[in-house]
């Protein structure tokens, strides 16, 4: 489903505020993807005021799929997705030139923006040059806007601030996903932009830390916990916008160890399998990942009931 739109329009002003759930990519037991699970998933996510989701992102389990499944997936959701809502899509690639190809791809499918992690095969070789060298040859060749992504954790590469000051310059880079946790460079990034003038958004990587990442700037997330608990990251969002901190604050931090089970602790096995819980659909992982064990269900079934997403 195509989506027409003026991209000089879009580069100038798409506005990124509000939380997105990065979608899982649903399988089958034989490891192919289910088109029509990820349209139940979005069907069931549309009815909350999200600002929009990431296809192909780290939960969408984006480095096991195939060129094909990745358009196969992009293609289902945006025919799914509302216009009043972004498309972001996962188009990183370990070379400069596939990164390139998969967003022009992206954006004739309908994506509003691409999300772009840093490469990290050559890890010694990613130096804040090469870095900002291969962000600024995307962005000069994508049609659509573009999100650095930092994800540290997965690539073992951590981009700093300083670079991603100068790509903020850039007229197509328009913001960052930074899912390192570490709130003091999310801060010393807006003070910078803000400094210079930069039209730049910061977006958390985790909704773990989302409270003190919009104390510091940041204008929304990109959360694997919005796709079991959309309503409660909204709120946290709402309720900061509104100045009520001390409800912001109560909830954010009952939302913590339910975060963390489906991040740190488990993982994409441990979000799907919570998905499965509450009647949504997870299923299998790609291998090599491994589903939870029942056992291991069990604890986290507990963690969703004391933090009120299982009733």
């Amino acid at each position: 489903m195509m989506k027409e739109k003026n991209s000089e329009t879009k580069q100038k002003s798409l506005r990124l505020d509000g939380v997105y759930p990065p979608l899982p990519t649903p399988f089958d037991e034989n490891g192919q993807v289910v088109p029509e699970a990820l349209k139940k998933n979005l069907d069931f996510l549309n009815r909350f005021d999200l600002r929009g989701f990431v296809v192909l992102g780290t939960n969408g389990e984006y480095v096991m799929l195939s060129e094909k499944e990745k358009l196969l997936v992009l293609e289902t959701a945006r025919a799914v997705i509302p216009a009043d809502k972004l498309m972001i899509a996962g188009t990183g690639g370990q070379s400069t030139a596939g990164a390139i190809d998969l967003t022009k791809k992206a954006a004739e499918i309908g994506a509003d923006a691409a999300l772009i992690i840093t490469p990290s095969y050559y890890k010694s070789q990613m130096t804040p040059a090469a870095l900002v060298h291969h962000y600024q040859a995307v962005a000069d060749s994508s049609p659509i806007p573009i999100l650095v992504y930092n994800m540290p954790a997965a690539t073992g590469v951590d981009i700093e601030a300083d670079p991603v000051v100068m790509l903020a310059r850039h007229p197509n880079i328009i913001g960052v996903k930074d899912s390192s946790g570490n709130v003091v460079k999310i801060g010393d990034i807006y003070r910078q932009v803000k400094k210079e003038g930069l039209d730049f958004q910061i977006l958390a990587g985790s909704a773990g830390f989302f409270l003190p990442a919009l104390s510091v700037g940041c204008v929304g997330g990109v959360f694997a916990l919005a796709n079991i608990a959309p309503a409660q990251c909204i709120a946290i969002h709402r309720f900061f916008l509104e100045g009520k901190l001390q409800e912001a604050r109560d909830l954010q931090v009952r939302m913590i160890p339910v975060n963390a089970a489906v991040t740190a602790r488990w993982s994409v096995p441990g979000l799907k399998a919570a998905m499965d819980s509450l009647g949504i659909y997870g299923g299998p992982v790609r291998e090599p990942l491994l589903s939870l064990p029942d056992e291991t269900r069990k604890l986290l079934e507990s963690i969703l009931l004391e933090g009120g997403i299982k009733k």
